[in-house]
């Protein structure tokens, strides 16, 4: 469907996540969160103050629908042109893993390193570490009898 077909009758009863949906459909692309507002702001003709206004509704709204993902570097895309990492664990107990299927991989974890949000700092490799070792656990019953 392309947004300049749609009458503004129904654009204005429609959704900013119906029509961001639209937006990076017909972009082809992915779209940082502030881009992506003001272009839904412009199909709807409103106000420029609308962006400031409504910026963070509308990106609580983008995080809830599972119909859009946050890529690294802060782009917005369509969840249905990224597969996620997964793990499947079969009878057997045989780890299958779906590799993810994104023109954009190699990009971003190129660019990792330019992103203030990436955390170079964790390491999955500790998970051997007991979180819960010093954990005291003490008796309701020890309790009531002091």
């Amino acid at each position: 469907m392309n947004l300049k077909d749609i009458p503004k009758e129904e654009l204005e009863s429609m959704s900013y996540d119906e029509i961001a949906y639209l937006v990076l459909e017909q972009n082809g692309k992915k779209m940082k969160l502030l881009d992506l507002f003001k272009k839904v702001c412009k199909v709807l003709e409103l106000p420029e103050e609308t962006v400031e206004d409504r910026i963070a509704d509308f990106f609580e709204l983008l995080s809830i629908n599972k119909k859009f993902v946050l890529l690294p570097n802060g782009y917005w895309d369509l969840s249905t042109n990224h597969v996620q990492d997964m793990v499947v664990e079969d009878e057997e107990d045989t780890e299958v893993e779906l590799e993810e299927d994104s023109e954009d991989t190699i990009e971003d974890e190129e660019n990792e390193e330019d992103d203030i949000f990436y955390d170079t700092d964790l390491d999955d490799s500790d998970d051997d570490d007991d979180d819960l070792k010093d954990l005291v656990i003490i008796d309701d019953e020890e309790n009531m009898g002091e």
